[in-house]
């Protein structure tokens, strides 16, 4: 693998995908007509993780554990087996249980602890054939949007190496752009899915809040937090939420290409206020291009207070829970580490966050009413918001997933949107309302900016109504079409 220096820092030049080209879906189905082995596409795969050391996406990768369970698809395959997702490698975010493979949260703390059990969509994944590639870098503690991790290193963005990738799924996004996995599995309460899915030019689902299991997922806020995936396509997100979530109701698959009787709610004076020049550019191409297609597009108004109310929620809930969410998974999952023991050895920079407003001693910790009003009056009056979308028969609200395409590593705390700056929490301004509300939510991406930066397309869909919402992706990028892989 040559490197050469581009605009962006040093980048792997990319000589043809191969078998690393292939996702979920393409790779299940070449493996059970027999075109190729599950062997063959896993050890394609480790050889890309060698040749992207710099990307920081993994923690631990097992080498002989993966290689094995491949050969053993490969047995169950001839044997007649038939589950959709056999012999496929699928990277976990490493704040999932992985049993007899460490789960380190991100955190030095936890660098040796091996749980004994799975968490419970680890193990539907493995129950549908699916392989556990590797544990996958993370914000520590799933704190953080950019990406950074003090102990297992900055998570590079595919794009540019000296982007950041997105956080909290951070290795998740970068992996599977980076064609090291077809999928990976991530975390979102804020929009720790979505974010680096936009930034890293992949496509990540939010399934809605409590749809896919959390037993032995390390939580941030029990009212907020969700499960999900992030792949290069929507169709292979469909595949994984179908061994994820199998008792769902299943939703006929459309053959038309068009996007005629489907209805787009957009509401610029929430969602494109303050916006990069080049997002904004890529967004409304995209739109345009939905209408050429048939669909409806419609603009709305959410509500004077609506960014303030979703911001006020969504950050309140992540702050306010994380100490009793947390406690309880450490005890539950018997992690040999306490709550004081973790926060005591975390960066300094996120060490003095949760000081403040982790802690219930901390000056921004959010008390017991403002708490109980947030739950009972500011949760449900988004949620009629949000619900008063769909309840006007419209498909799905959309907008850019991010404000701006990925910031420089070296700003990625400051930096500068629209000659306004601004804090790496805005980087989650748009995605934070689905998370209050618990709504599903699918970024795709839709184009690149001038630099060659990717940029994402969020669509939010009715409560509950994730296989809806994934078929109407499913058509958008069928006309929008994909991102060519990172150079």
């Amino acid at each position: 693998m040559k490197k050469e220096k581009t605009a962006g820092g040093a980048t792997p030049v990319r000589e043809g995908d191969g078998l690393t080209g292939l996702g979920v879906a393409d790779a299940a189905a070449a493996i059970r007509d027999g075109d190729i082995t599950s062997q063959s596409y896993t050890a394609a795969l480790l050889q890309r993780a060698h040749e992207v050391p710099d990307l920081h996406s993994f923690i631990t990768i097992d080498e002989s554990a993966v290689l094995t369970a491949a050969e053993e698809a490969d047995r169950a395959r001839a044997a007649g087996a038939d589950a959709s997702l056999l012999g496929v490698p699928v990277g976990v975010k490493d704040s999932y249980a992985t049993r007899g493979l460490r789960t380190t949260l991100g955190v030095g703390t936890l660098k040796g602890f091996v749980p004994a059990e799975d968490s419970d969509v680890v193990g539907s994944v493995k129950n549908a054939g699916g392989i556990v590639f590797g544990k996958i870098n993370l914000v520590e503690m799933s704190f953080g949007l950019t990406g950074h991790n003090s102990r297992y290193g900055q998570v590079r963005n595919p794009y540019a190496y000296d982007r950041v990738s997105g956080g909290s799924s951070s290795g998740s996004a970068a992996s599977v752009a980076a064609r090291v996995v077809p999928a990976a599995l991530g975390g979102d309460t804020v929009g720790s899915i979505r974010v680096p899915a936009s930034l890293c030019g992949v496509v990540g689902f939010k399934p809605t809040t409590g749809r896919w299991p959390r037993r032995g997922v390390a939580p941030i806020s029990h009212t907020l937090d969700t499960t999900g995936v992030l792949a290069r396509s929507v169709e292979d997100c469909m595949l994984i939420d179908r061994a994820v979530a199998p008792g769902a109701a299943t939703v006929s698959r459309s053959a038309r290409s068009d996007l005629r009787e489907v209805r787009f709610a957009c509401a610029p004076r929430q969602h494109m206020e303050l916006l990069d020049p080049e997002t904004e550019a890529v967004f409304s191409d995209a739109l345009l291009r939905l209408k050429e297609a048939g669909a409806e597009v419609v603009e709305i108004d959410l509500g004077e207070d609506f960014s303030s109310l979703a911001d006020r929620l969504a950050w309140g809930l992540f702050f306010r829970e994380t100490k009793a969410s947390l406690t309880g998974f450490l005890r539950e999952n018997n992690v040999p580490a306490s709550f004081d023991e973790i926060y005591d050895e975390l960066k300094p920079e996120l060490h003095q966050v949760w000081e403040e407003f982790v802690l219930p001693s901390g000056k921004g910790y959010l008390p017991q009413e403002a708490y109980e009003r947030a739950l009972s009056v500011e949760r449900p009056e988004l949620q009629r918001r949000l619900g008063s979308v769909f309840a006007r028969g419209f498909d799905a609200l959309v907008f850019p997933t991010t404000p701006c395409p990925a910031p420089l590593i070296e700003q990625q705390s400051r930096f500068t949107v629209a000659g306004e700056e601004v804090s790496d929490l805005f980087l989650a301004k748009n995605t934070v309302s689905a998370s209050g509300a618990g709504l599903p939510g699918i970024s795709i991406p839709v184009g690149l900016t001038g630099h060659g930066l990717p940029v994402g397309l969020e669509m939010d869909g009715a409560r509950g109504r994730d296989r809806e919402l994934l078929e109407v992706a499913r058509r958008v990028e069928s006309v929008l079409g994909t991102l060519p892989a990172p150079v």
